[in-house]
């Protein structure tokens, strides 16, 4: 089997490489660069593009044998003779001094097959003797100057120099893709690989597989649930011996704590979840760090909402559940009927038959809390928790704040690992170094194993709970993993449906849009009742029109926001965004739409909604001036000292007049002056003289806003 390299075949030819390579992608043979290795089927495919060569070079010899002397010698025919020597150029210099008589030094070349040309195999062995030497390098995609130097060896201002010679003005930390990387490699007679970038992301979801000899049996993590004033803290406090709920705004948890307490040489550690209905969210996270619920059931009051809530969240996480039966001090207290009441929900306690541990227990007499501790250690046991102390830490973030002296802190509770001073974190789209850190009992700690909740400081900004905390090899490495991130999640905000007036007939036939979230802004308070009115009518079976709010005055940034993450159309009427809304609106992907008659607002919403709606033009602003000054010519009217504050005023677009955020005035311009000279259009930095058609009332502080409709291409 044959095999030339490119560069070899394109001399041989007369070609070039880039054609060679070119061909055969033609016939799905994927060729990489000049220094790859074309095989047979490629070979074949050449020759019968180019012709076959050895034919050839065989009829020019014979018509050289018989031709005359002054005749002279075709190019090809000397290519032909001279295919050797550019083989021989292939050998590395260090090989020349070497070259002694030719001999096959391949053990594994077959015997002689009859015809076979000596030549030939010597010619094979010095290729394959080349491609030893080949030198190979593996290049990143954004490689600086400096760094293709150092993987090529070679002086950093010899590749500048051929990076000018390309065309391309470059410094030393001048970054390079790698097509560009790999040209100057190829003029070095180097290949250039793409490094393949490992997805940093994926490294730390795909965790390595501990080895059994490495685990450890870990402290279980239990989290206290159930419902408001059951009596879940104090019974947290008689089992610590603290007494949180006292410090706490109405006897209810406000926060989610971690907290380890130790028992028979045996650690726990308790997150206390809130009770109530607004921390819905974070109870659930709650239940999915945890390894055991204690579901807290009072006594006196049986099984409520927000326990059923409980159970259906530990049931959701697969996590097991002890129930507490708490106040049976209290003279009312039925546990029979607690028990009785969750069997409804397939808890069905062990006297009864069932798997579920039930205790009575009295958080104020501290009865039964001892039997509750043993219940959790033994439910541990059967679950044989074990965990890899000798290995980077992963956490999941219980809570985080910002404190004005600390900075950002947050309440890890470590799952895997052990957790050091100066790790290197990443937690959500936040990222740092471990500058210290805190046990439960407000103590300075170095380290912190698993089941162990500590407070962090070192966070640049405070993640968000629920957050998988992990340890990276440094700072760069957390931050690069932040900046993908924050990167992914652009992307997905860009790539979000975004609701716009001409695309949202089909967005409803599709479902994406079931209720249309409108923001209206308005000059006066009866225009916004007006139009919110008119539009909220407009509701079909399909759509449900909803103008979420309205207010008086320009549209602000505030509004493009909250049309943003309430996914909403904004509609302006006889009032204009402001420039800081403009901008944000046209990131965000916001559809603003500004009108002076109340009909074609109503007009436009309701043929958007049947699919009608076919816009022709848009609006696009060219420039703005702000008013300096004002000069009253008996002739003319009131002209206008302008300052053009960005872009340019040209006298063919239509301008409209803004106060404090209000069109008053919309129309043509009269007159631009520079000075005392007509001008055609005046740009951003210079002074103008501004009239307009039949309008005088203008004032210092006013805004002209140029601008033209655009034909909207409709191929796009």
């Amino acid at each position: 089997m044959s095999k030339s390299r490119v560069y070899e075949l394109a001399k041989e030819y007369n070609v070039t490489s880039k054609d060679l390579i070119e061909l055969l992608k033609e016939f799905n043979i994927n060729i990489k660069n000049h220094m790859s290795i074309v095989e047979d089927e490629g070979l074949k495919i050449i020759k019968d593009y180019y012709g076959v060569k050895e034919e050839a070079n065989k009829d020019a010899t014979k018509n050289t044998n018989t031709a005359k002397k002054e005749e002279v010698l075709p190019q090809s025919d000397i290519d032909a003779d001279i295919d050797d020597i550019e083989d021989v150029i292939a050998v590395p210099k260090g090989k020349i001094k070497d070259a002694g008589p030719k001999k096959v030094v391949n053990n594994k070349v077959k015997p002689k097959k009859k015809g076979f040309d000596k030549s030939a195999a010597e010619k094979s062995n010095e290729k394959q003797e080349s491609h030893q030497e080949l030198k190979i390098v593996s290049i990143k995609d954004g490689i600086t100057v400096k760094e293709l130097a150092e993987k090529l060896k070679k002086p950093s201002a010899e590749i500048i120099k051929k990076l000018i010679l390309s065309g391309v003005m470059a410094t030393i930390n001048h970054e390079l893709d790698f097509a560009a990387a790999e040209k100057i490699a190829e003029q070095y007679g180097i290949i250039a690989e793409q490094e393949q970038v490992k997805n940093l992301e994926e490294v730390l979801i795909n965790d390595i597989e501990d080895n059994p000899e490495d685990l450890r049996f870990r402290p279980p993590v239990v989290t206290i649930m159930g419902h408001v004033d059951h009596g879940k803290t104090s019974l947290l406090d008689a089992i610590r011996e603290t007494h949180v709920t006292l410090e706490e705004a109405g006897g209810i948890t406000q926060h989610i704590g971690a907290y380890t307490v130790e028992i028979n040489d045996n650690k726990i550690t308790f997150l206390d979840t809130p009770g109530h209905e607004a921390f819905t969210s974070m109870r659930m996270r709650g239940a999915q760090a945890t390894d055991i619920a204690i579901l807290v059931v009072a006594a006196d009051d049986g099984v409520m909402p927000q326990t059923i809530e409980a159970i259906n969240h530990a049931k959701a996480a697969n996590v097991p559940i002890v129930v507490a039966v708490n106040k049976i001090d209290k003279p009312n207290a039925n546990p029979d009927k607690v028990k009785q009441e969750l069997t409804e929900y397939g808890l069905v306690s062990e006297d009864w038959g069932g798997d579920t541990i039930i205790v009575h227990v009295s958080a104020k007499t501290k009865e039964g809390i001892s039997t509750l501790l043993e219940m959790i250690l033994l439910v541990a046991e059967m679950q044989e928790l074990k965990a890899n102390p000798n290995r980077y830490a992963k956490g999941i973030v219980i809570e985080s704040k910002l404190d004005k002296s600390r900075g950002a802190v947050a309440t890890i509770l470590v799952k895997n690992g052990t957790l050091h001073i100066g790790d290197a974190i990443v937690a959500g789209t936040s990222s740092g170094r471990v500058r210290a850190m805190f046990d439960d009992k407000g103590k300075k700690v170095k380290g912190a194993g698993p089941s162990i909740p500590v407070e962090v400081l070192g966070f640049n900004e405070a993640p968000d709970s629920g957050d998988i905390m992990y340890v990276v090899q440094d700072e760069k490495v957390a931050r690069q993993i932040v900046e993908g991130r924050v990167n992914e999640t652009r992307s997905k905000m860009i790539d979000e449906h975004k609701v716009s007036l001409e695309g949202l007939f089909s967005q409803i036939e599709a479902g994406k849009v079931k209720d249309l979230n409108i923001i209206v802004k308005a000059d006066v308070h009866g225009s916004v009742e007006a139009l919110t009115q008119s539009l909220e009518r407009l509701s079909n079976e399909k759509v449900k029109v909803k103008v979420i709010h309205g207010g008086v005055g320009a549209i602000t940034e505030t509004d493009v926001t909250f049309a943003s993450v309430s996914n909403a159309v904004i509609i302006g009427f006889n009032v204009r965004p402001d420039i800081k809304a403009s901008v944000y609106a046209e990131k965000e992907k916001v559809d603003i739409k500004t009108y002076r008659i109340i009909y074609e607002a109503i007009g436009d919403i309701e043929s958007a909604m049947k699919g009608m709606l076919d816009p022709e033009f848009k609006e696009v602003v060219q420039g703005r001036a702000e008013v300096r000054a004002t000069f009253k010519v008996s002739s003319i009217g009131t002209i206008a000292g302008c300052y053009v504050t960005e872009g340019k005023i040209n006298r063919a677009n239509e301008v409209r007049l803004i106060r404090d955020g209000v069109v008053i005035y919309e129309g043509k311009l009269a007159s631009l002056k520079r000075f005392k000279d007509d001008a055609k259009e005046v740009s951003a930095g210079y002074e103008c003289g501004i009239s307009v058609e039949k309008f005088n009332d203008i004032k210092e502080g006013d805004i002209f806003e140029s601008f033209e409709m655009v034909q909207i291409d409709k191929a796009k």
